[in-house]
């Protein structure tokens, strides 16, 4: 009987240790946690980019006005009867 315990206690050592030490170890599963809870941050940046984006492909295709805002602020448009003035920031 003393024999059995002792091979049974040997056994629970050997799959305690399995589960500190090894492969899928509770250390592992903390890392891996953690990379997971980071890729999910980086995933709801790039959705919001996305739906960004998306709202931004829809304006140009249904609406001018996007168009007209976009040359204005990229390429410097300036239409025939108006005056363009620049102001520059104070320095300090």
């Amino acid at each position: 009987m003393r024999l059995v315990t002792i091979a049974l206690l040997a056994l629970l050592a050997l799959v305690h240790a399995e589960l500190w030490f090894g492969k899928g170890g509770v250390p592992r599963v903390m890392e891996l946690s953690g990379k997971l809870a980071e890729q999910k941050k980086l995933n709801e940046a790039g959705r919001q980019r996305n739906a960004q984006l998306l709202a931004e492909v829809s304006d140009l295709k249904e609406g001018l006005e996007m168009v007209e805002e976009k040359a204005r602020f990229d390429l410097g448009m300036v239409k025939p009867d108006e005056i363009f003035v620049q102001i520059s920031p104070a320095k300090r």
